[in-house]
């Protein structure tokens, strides 16, 4: 597989991130990385709107499962660890959770207010084992990018 120039895409979703509302931005996330790297079928956000949930944000793929409790798959489990999930094999996870048959690989980064988790960014792919650990750096340097040039209001509702 072709190496990914992540610093030329950092550069290029810096250029596109050009408001500092938060739902432009990560739709603009989404698309732009769901276009720009290959062998993936999915790739959005889900956030943090109720205590130990994950709620459906901008995507680019197929219909999506909502809601994700923390409990449950790896989103959950980056939500729940507030760290990278980098996996392989999905069907390896016992509690995975399948929204697309075709998804076999996936890599899920939190995404951090302060000290307070607002979402999660997904990437789903149907290729075994298809993130390196260059891919992970690369992407959470993406969404650190997304972050900076961002707004986040932490989502979650009060009662």
């Amino acid at each position: 597989m072709a190496n990914v120039d992540y610093s030329l895409l950092n550069r290029q979703l810096e250029s596109l991130l050009d408001t500092r509302d938060w739902l432009t931005n990560s739709a603009q996330t989404c698309a732009f990385i769901y276009h720009a790297i290959d062998k993936l079928n999915w790739v959005g956000f889900y956030l943090q709107r109720q205590p130990d949930m994950l709620s459906l944000g901008p995507f680019q793929g197929k219909p999506a499962c909502h809601p994700i409790p923390f409990s449950k798959g790896v989103c959950g489990a980056a939500a729940r660890q507030q760290a990278t999930q980098r996996i392989d094999d999905v069907h390896a996870i016992a509690d995975h959770i399948a929204c697309d048959a075709a998804s076999l690989s996936e890599l899920v980064i939190p995404i951090m207010v302060g000290n307070t988790l607002w979402g999660v960014l997904d990437l789903d792919s149907p290729q075994y084992a298809r993130f390196s650990q260059e891919d992970q750096a690369g992407i959470e340097a993406l969404v650190a990018t997304f972050i900076r040039h961002t707004d986040l209001p932490y989502p979650l509702q009060n009662g």
